[in-house]
Formats: C-alpha cells, structure tokens, sequence
C-alpha cells in the first residue's frame, strides 16, 4: 500500500523545481545476479531506468542506480542542482561525508584499506563534481513511499532477469499509473 505524498510524506518532491532522482538497488545473493531502478522527475516529464549485471553485490547496484539517473541528467543537461531520494545509508554516507576523505586519502578507508567499489565511487564522484548543489535525502526502505517502492520494484524485478516495460512520459500520467486503485 502506498502511504504519503508522490515522493516522500512531508514532502512536496513530486512539485519541485529541482530534479528529482529516486533510486534503489538489488543483489539475489551477495554476490550474485543484482539490478538496480532509477525514476527521474525532470520538468513536466519522469523517466525510469534499470540495469543488470550477472555477479554483482547489492552495493554496486545502489550505488550504479544513482550514476545512471546522473548521466541521464548530465548528458541532456536538464539542470545541475539535483535531490537524490535513496533508502541506502552506504550511498548516502559516501556522497555525504566518506568520498572526500576516501579521495584524501588515496581511496583508502579510515582502516588503511582500499575503498570498495572505487571505480564506481570515482565515476559518482566525477558526475556530482559537475553540478552545482546536490541533496541527499534518506528515504526509509519497504516503508510504502511511492516512487522508491517503484524503483524497488525496477532493482528486483532487473535482479530476478526480467525485462520490464519502463517508462517516460508525461509526470501527470505516471502519478496517476502508480496510484493504487
């Protein structure tokens, strides 16, 4: 059942000025075969995304969700201030405080050891280096939030190798598509 606003109960993320990228990932076993969801709200228009790799960690996946909907926004130079809604504490946290001291550091953690996942966490970092204000905010997971549901639904359904429709179009249609009957 879905529960509060388009986005996120209290907020008005469906009506913002700023685009909008909610993403989730998945791994059926950790490694094994993951994908990863993605919604854009951009203007008047969303537009989703899913991937799938064969061998992959649940990590990987959260955090290529969010590169995908960044190089979607970079590539057509729809703007470059940016909110990220995302239920993965390791996304946030790295966007938020671990990638700069990671970078200081020589891509080594706090432990002296190499940083997981680096090659993603460099081409994330690349990506938010090129706009000019990016938000982050913590999206409690399974918690009924309309587009992070759906964008659990893309990761899963891409993990467990189904090939789903996905859609762009029209933000109006779309939130009228996702709402329960």
């Amino acid at each position: 059942m879905w529960r509060g606003a388009f986005c996120l109960s209290g907020l008005a993320c469906y009506n913002s000025q700023m685009i909008i990228i909610v993403s989730d990932g998945s791994s059926r076993g950790n490694p094994g075969p993951g994908g990863y969801g993605t919604i854009v709200v951009h203007g008047d228009n969303v537009t989703e995304f899913a991937g799938y790799e064969k061998k992959t960690t649940n990590n990987r996946m959260e955090i290529m969700g969010v590169i995908a909907g960044l190089d979607f926004v970079l590539s057509r130079n729809l703007g470059d201030t940016v909110r990220l809604y995302s239920d993965s504490a390791y996304v946030l946290g790295g966007i938020e405080s671990w990638l700069k001291n990671w970078k200081k550091n020589g891509w080594q953690t706090a432990n002296k050891k190499p940083v997981l996942n680096q090659d993603l966490w460099e081409t994330l970092d690349g990506q938010i280096e090129r706009l000019k204000k990016m938000e982050c905010v913590k999206v409690k997971g399974h918690a009924g939030v309309m587009l992070n549901e759906r964008a659990d639904y893309l990761a899963t359904a891409y993990a467990d190798g189904l090939d789903i429709h996905l859609y762009h179009g029209d933000k109006e249609v779309y939130k009228k598509m996702l709402k329960p009957q």
